[in-house]
């Protein structure tokens, strides 16, 4: 039973007289606990739902609606629910490295299973019950999974939960039942890389055709690791071994089942200093979100742009500010945008991150305090261009609380902030607006 906040004018909920502060019970018979309840059954066009009075008295309501109206209600959040939190101390957890200090939110391990569904989160299945796993295949919903390995006993050791090892029936469980099962492996040097690697990928290709995709992805390490579990950071060749290993499993699952199945982040690319594979290689993108052929796909985008692109701002000057690890790649594309349009200069620079430490070369977690501490003085040109991973979402904030106007008014520029999307990337360099 869930608590209804608020009834949205005119729909169905609204014209069947239901309202704010009563308490949806049941929809078509089936409780409703949370919102994939709620999105689940009330997609229905025929619905009986029991409502509750403020002082527990119940009715039947019938309504009949089109196939995507809105039923019309509004709960007090999102979830409907509480946000389950990560009963796991994994050793490889970034949140356990963040300095002291920091906004709350930061510090909020989500593990939830309708986050996954709903965002896109990744979930490790310890948390999760046999109901939990049994409704995902009722209602055949979709889930991300943080696999790391599927040797029971170190992934109990990497995860830190008695459970862990023996949750991965779970995975099998949905993957016998077909459900669409993206799978992610923070690798560890030394941990779960090498043999263990190969042992995962050999597991998870017994999956195959019912597992989508696996993305495979850097250990991030950053400075504050006093009293965690000691690990190290990739180097190029321990980088280019991770992508040899995983290769040779892709071009065997190609053979079998049509698909690569498995990919390194593009950072695994960085770090062992090999060119991004060509698109193909990447097949629909399954594993983009996770950082997987993000740079293909903006550098493929972006040449397709730049023959046809407009500028009317020549001369003009504009510096986009990045991470260590993909600055050589931007720098490229930045020089094809001058060779094309002569008047454009654009200065690409590398923001070491003083904040987290300098093993931490990635882009999204560059704050304000180093954009301005690195960049103040320096002839940033028209704009300073920024990547919009750098922002919490759907605000101007970085992690540092810091906003786009601090950090604007401190280096005395205009801020532009560019997604991972090539076309916008020349835009914004030439200076196009709509």
């Amino acid at each position: 039973m869930v608590t209804i906040t608020g009834i949205i004018p005119h729909s169905p909920a609204a014209r069947a007289g239901i309202q704010a502060g009563e308490t949806l019970v049941s929809i078509s018979g089936s409780p409703v606990r949370d919102v994939l309840d709620y999105m689940f059954y009330a997609a229905d066009t025929e619905l009986t739902l029991v409502i509750a009075s403020a002082d527990g008295v119940q009715r039947q309501i019938r309504i009949e609606k089109d196939e995507y109206d809105d039923l019309g209600l509004e709960f007090a959040s999102f979830l409907m629910d509480n946000k389950q939190s990560c009963s796991n101390k994994c050793v490889f957890c970034f949140i356990d490295q963040m300095p002291p200090g920091m906004r709350e939110t930061l510090y909020f391990k989500d593990d939830d299973a309708r986050l996954s569904f709903l965002q896109g989160n990744y979930v490790t299945l310890t948390n999760m019950s046999q109901e939990d796993v049994d409704r995902i295949i009722r209602m055949k919903l979709g889930i991300n999974v943080s696999v790391h390995t599927t040797n029971p006993e170190l992934r109990v050791k990497m995860m830190h939960n008695r459970f862990a090892g023996q949750k991965l029936d779970f995975l099998w469980q949905m993957a016998r039942a077909g459900i669409q099962l993206n799978c992610q492996i923070v690798l560890c040097p030394g941990l779960n890389d090498g043999s263990e690697l190969e042992r995962t990928l050999t597991d998870l290709g017994q999956m195959l055709p019912h597992l989508t995709s696996v993305a495979v992805v850097p250990v991030g390490l950053s400075k504050y690791r006093e009293g965690l579990y000691p690990l190290t950071g990739f180097t190029p060749e321990t980088a280019a071994q991770a992508i040899d290993t995983i290769e040779r499993f892709q071009a065997e699952f190609l053979a079998k089942h049509g698909t690569r199945a498995v990919f390194p982040s593009d950072e695994f690319f960085l770090i062992a200093r090999r060119p991004i594979p060509d698109a193909a290689y990447y097949e629909d993108y399954p594993q983009y979100e996770n950082g997987v052929g993000m740079l293909r796909s903006l550098a493929d985008e972006f040449h397709a742009a730049l023959p046809d692109g407009e500028c009317d701002a020549l001369p003009r000057k504009v510096t986009i500010a990045t991470g260590w690890s993909p600055a050589e790649f931007l720098t490229g594309l930045a020089q094809e945008a001058e060779a094309q349009y002569p008047g454009l200069t654009v200065e690409v620079v590398p923001i070491r991150n003083d904040f987290f430490g300098e093993t931490i070369t990635v882009t999204g977690l560059i704050t304000a305090q180093d954009l301005i501490a690195q960049l103040k003085g320096r002839d940033l040109g028209d704009e300073l261009l920024l990547s919009s991973s750098m922002i919490r979402r759907d605000s101007d904030v970085f992690l540092d609380d810091l906003t786009i106007s601090d950090v604007e008014a401190a280096l005395e520029t205009h801020i532009r902030l560019v997604p991972s999307d090539g076309y916008e990337l020349l835009d914004a360099m030439l200076g196009v607006t709509y």
